[in-house]
């Protein structure tokens, strides 16, 4: 499949997800297991109807591995922000990221509150609609709004912080220039599919993003757990790095 099959496979996915949860009943309903929601198993199985069919792998926070040994594998994150859909705040979204042998492919991050996608294929940019993505020229911590997953013991010396619940989103905030820096702070680390969405999306609006214990991000196991930290320009992160030293 090439990238333009690859993005429409995407969109599809976050058009299911949408459509499937459009008139759900209660969104605070609890699913299988704590910190689940029913609204994820159902946009779960939207998903994978549409991936399913395509047969590619899937890596999947709700449901695990599909289909192990693939070429092409999805890294999926049905609703990003389930706690924020649950309480009616609008900012969660679905994040899938396709994973070729060389890394992140293509990736859309599907705001499901604001009908916003953002999109990213390796090499050729990241997409809001019709415009194209930069991430802002922040060099400096003091003048930086960083958003944060978690909280971090002291004050990192940014300007403002924002803590929004969906790190996809934030990431995307990012790449686009609204958010200087998203950091996981105070112990708080990320599952692949929490952040390989965005991350591409970051990566191709000229963003730097990293794991602050120096670990590989492209990563696509159950269980892998990363520490991101993702900046709009070099020596930013590399403030954020330091201040997130103890």
């Amino acid at each position: 499949m090439d990238d333009e099959g690859l993005l429409d496979l995407c969109h599809r996915v976050v058009d299911a997800v949408g459509a499937s949860l459009d008139g759900f009943g209660d969104r605070g309903a609890p699913g299988g297991r704590p910190g689940q929601y029913a609204i994820d198993l159902v946009a779960d199985s939207a998903a994978l109807a549409v991936l399913d069919d395509a047969g590619i792998g899937v890596l999947s926070e709700e449901s695990g591995l599909h289909r192990p040994g693939s070429a092409l594998v999805a890294v999926l994150d049905p609703v990003d922000g389930s706690t924020n859909a649950s309480r009616g705040i609008g900012w969660y979204a679905t994040s899938i990221c396709v994973l070729d042998e060389s890394g992140p492919r293509v990736a859309v991050v599907g705001n499901l509150a604001t009908g916003e996608r953002y999109r990213a294929v390796r090499g050729e940019g990241a997409w809001n609609g019709d415009r194209r993505l930069r991430s802002s020229d922040c060099t400096e911590m003091r003048r930086a709004i960083v958003a944060i997953s978690g909280f971090p013991p002291r004050h990192l010396g940014w300007a403002q912080f924002r803590a929004f619940g969906a790190a996809a989103l934030e990431l995307c905030a990012v790449a686009e220039g609204t958010i200087d820096a998203f950091t996981a702070a105070g112990g708080a680390h990320l599952a692949p599919w929490d952040y390989l969405g965005g991350l591409l999306v970051c990566m191709e609006a000229g963003a730097q993003a990293c794991d602050l214990d120096d670990r590989d991000l492209c990563v696509a196991e159950v269980g892998a757990r990363r520490a991101v930290a993702a900046a709009a320009t070099g020596e930013l992160l590399a403030q954020l790095r330091s201040a997130m030293r103890p």
